[in-house]
């Protein structure tokens, strides 16, 4: 069971090493594989053969998270058995391969008699969920109710660790297992119920496209981007607001960097999944309005691939404001394009801080390769930085990333 972009991803490496290998695709998109095949094409710039059998499940919305108000990550646990048995009703594979991140299927996988390969992008239950719970910090994952209530925060550990217990003993039945970053790593260590410690390999991102363009270019108005579908999690909000907050400090000091500052534009890239997301996207749209942006701000939804790689060319920097991200596959197409000098300006934490954004050793020292930040203050202090940033300094950043 996978995701579109793992789908290719996926297919294409098995492909490649068994060409005679029978490939079926578990989804629940309700994608044919032609699709499958364009889908993968334009969004993500993979080509793949179409020689493999996609199965539609129809007990996908079992994992949806709305259908379950009240103990949410029992709920989904139960579902993605529901729906794991339905994919093995449908087909017995020898290997099962699986990037949904549900644990809860490979007991029942392995009673069926395959072999499991889990690759996990992200813990269900981490240490530092527990953690914003115990010490009653408000989340899009705990809400402020939950928060100011003694009694219900203890209520809610004692089920994360109830949770946190199943999956980890549903996840020692992978035969192998594969996170896509070291933070990830580190909390299925503690989590999963194995001997061998996971092995990290990083999520497929196509760059060739980006680093084949200019390095020096002239821009006709600076901006940055960001990258990110509309989910709560993503913390679009935090983007706005920083930089509102640059724009504000700008006006107040009337020195070089009140035009670069005042003069760009924040262009949120994004994809909306449903009803739930464009929701979302428009109260940040009314948002964006209520903060004085509506002429420097600019939504840009369902992008195709070519228009990605053109907005990107583009930027002078790439913000993310996810808390504990996994990985940040866009961070790295930020630094990818480090042929662009799209300098990351990211959250201090999680896989961006402990894989990607990381000093490092050129000819003359060491050289930043981004800015790790954690407050909309220093969101807003590194958009000014970088947007006043000479161009020399910028290209410095981005050759450094590329290393």
């Amino acid at each position: 069971m996978a995701e579109v972009e793992e789908n290719a991803f996926c297919v294409a490496a098995v492909q490649a090493v068994a060409p005679e290998a029978k490939v079926i695709i578990f989804s629940g998109d309700g994608l044919s594989a032609q699709q499958l095949l364009e889908s993968a094409a334009s969004n993500f710039n993979i080509t793949v053969t179409d020689r493999f059998q996609v199965i539609q499940l129809h007990n996908r919305h079992l994992l949806l998270p709305e259908r379950y108000p009240r103990f949410t990550l029992l709920g989904q646990a139960l579902g993605s058995f529901r729906l794991g048995h339905e994919a093995l009703r449908n087909a017995v594979p020898e290997i099962f391969v699986d990037t949904t991140g549900w644990a809860f299927t490979y007991p029942l996988a392995r009673l069926a008699g395959c072999k499991v390969v889990a690759y996990t992008h992200y813990p269900m239950v981490s240490a530092n969920m527990l953690q914003r719970v115990m010490l009653r910090t408000s989340t899009y994952n705990n809400q402020l109710a939950v928060a100011k209530s003694g009694i219900r925060s203890l209520i809610k550990v004692v089920y994360y660790y109830v949770v946190a217990a199943i999956y980890g003993a549903a996840g020692g039945f992978a035969n192998v297992s594969i996170v896509n970053s070291t933070w990830t790593a580190g909390h299925i260590r503690q989590l999963w119920w194995r001997w061998k410690a996971p092995t990290v390999v990083f999520p497929p991102c196509n760059t060739l496209t980006l680093q084949q363009l200019p390095l020096d270019r002239k821009l006709k108005r600076l901006y940055l981007v960001s990258v990110a579908q509309f989910r709560p999690e993503k913390n679009h909000r935090l983007q706005l607001e920083a930089f509102a907050r640059a724009r504000q400090a700008a006006l107040q000091d009337p020195d070089s960097a009140e035009n670069a500052v005042l003069a760009a534009q924040l262009k949120l890239v994004g994809s909306c999944r449903g009803p739930d997301d464009q929701s979302r996207l428009t109260q940040l749209q009314s948002y964006s309005q209520a903060l004085g942006l509506h002429d420097c701000v600019e939504f840009c939804i369902n992008v195709p691939f070519d228009e990605l790689t053109s907005l990107l060319a583009g930027a002078v920097g790439g913000l993310h404001t996810m808390l504990d991200e996994h990985f940040g596959i866009s961070i790295v197409e930020y630094m990818a394009a480090g042929k662009l000098s799209v300098v990351p300006i990211v959250h201090d934490s999680g896989g961006p801080r402990a894989d990607i954004v990381k000093p490092e050793r050129m000819r003359h020292g060491w050289q930043t390769t981004g800015y790790l930040c954690t407050t909309e203050e220093q969101y807003a202090d590194a958009i000014t930085e970088v947007l006043c940033m000479d161009q020399q300094d910028r290209l410095k950043i981005a050759a450094a990333a590329r290393q």
